[in-house]
């Protein structure tokens, strides 16, 4: 079980796994720095592992007000061919508003007087709201999250998403490797039984509410003072679940993941992986509503409830 915190930088995408050892228990390990993404699939073909959910804090999913203009009504479909004939623009992030079409949805490709509304009016939507899938919305937890297809400022998706989309999944399909995408292929233990690579979109921001995690009060999840200050509720979430972690995972966690601008990418690789963990450990529902839109076009996150 691997769980990535995305970014649409390298040096900002880390990882942390967990293996089923032969006793039925789960080991942690330490979190490691994602390689090139062209090797990814082949690195973990080597590990000889013949089932992994990977969870990625990217958008797997289209906003249905967006899909619906667009003749889209199945993103796993419609996936493979982003970057190709009639879409042969879509990942081409638009500099200008007259660029901005439903086959190229990504704005702006730089800061500099952009407004959102510019958005809105190249893509035919009336409200910021249709730019968001129905998991993305305001929760009693967290605040609503970004917008796919918006690509300006820090809490941004759409430049992670097209990493993710164009050099990672895109090509698995493409290439016919054995991956399954949750929810829009089945439910996520069907998907687990015949497949050996499940994929799962996450969002550690919900997570932390799943694991009464308390950041603010220290100065967020960018404060090593705040990471330690939630050390012990995640170890404490690793004994509930009965997760074993190696002596180096430990001591990570313990110390907040160190000093280093890379510590939240960490954190929130540990968080998300505790989040796909409890779903897994049968200790929260995948949570995907019974809505025909959301399991084939819109899509999920991981153990969040419907609502």
């Amino acid at each position: 079980m691997i769980h990535a915190d995305w970014s649409a930088g390298p040096e900002k995408r880390w990882r942390a796994a967990a293996v089923l050892r032969a006793d039925g228990r789960y080991e942690l390990a330490p979190t490691a720095r994602i390689g090139p993404l062209e090797d990814l699939w082949r690195s973990l073909e080597r590990t000889g592992a013949e089932r992994v959910l990977l969870g990625f804090d990217f958008p797997l999913g289209l906003p249905r007000a967006y899909a619906g203009p667009a003749g889209i009504d199945d993103f796993v479909a419609v996936l493979q061919h982003f970057g190709e004939g009639r879409w042969r623009r879509f990942y081409d992030v638009a500099s200008r508003p007259a660029e901005i079409g439903l086959e190229r949805p990504f704005y702006p490709a730089r800061p500099g007087g952009c407004r959102r509304q510019e958005l809105l009016d190249g893509l035919g939507l009336a409200s910021w709201s249709d730019l968001l899938r129905r998991c993305d919305r305001r929760r009693a937890t967290r605040s609503a999250a970004c917008a796919l297809f918006w690509t300006l400022g820090g809490s941004q998706v759409g430049k992670a998403a097209i990493a993710g989309w164009r050099d990672l999944l895109a090509p698995a399909l493409r290439a016919g490797l054995d991956v399954a995408l949750w929810p829009f292929r089945g439910p996520l233990d069907a998907l687990l039984a015949r497949h050996r690579f499940v994929v799962a979109e996450t969002y550690p921001a919900e997570v932390y509410g799943h694991l009464d995690l308390a950041l603010r009060p220290y100065g967020g999840k960018r404060s090593q003072t705040a990471r330690r200050a939630n050390a012990a509720s995640l170890l404490a979430q690793l004994r509930r679940l009965g997760v074993e972690a190696e002596p180096a995972a430990r001591a990570e966690i313990a110390d907040g993941f160190g000093t280093g601008a890379s510590g939240e990418d960490r954190f929130d690789a540990v968080v998300g992986l505790l989040g796909m963990l409890n779903v897994v450990l049968g200790r929260r529902p995948s949570g995907e509503p019974d809505d025909p839109l959301v399991r084939r076009l819109e899509g999920w996150i991981l153990g969040q409830t419907a609502g």
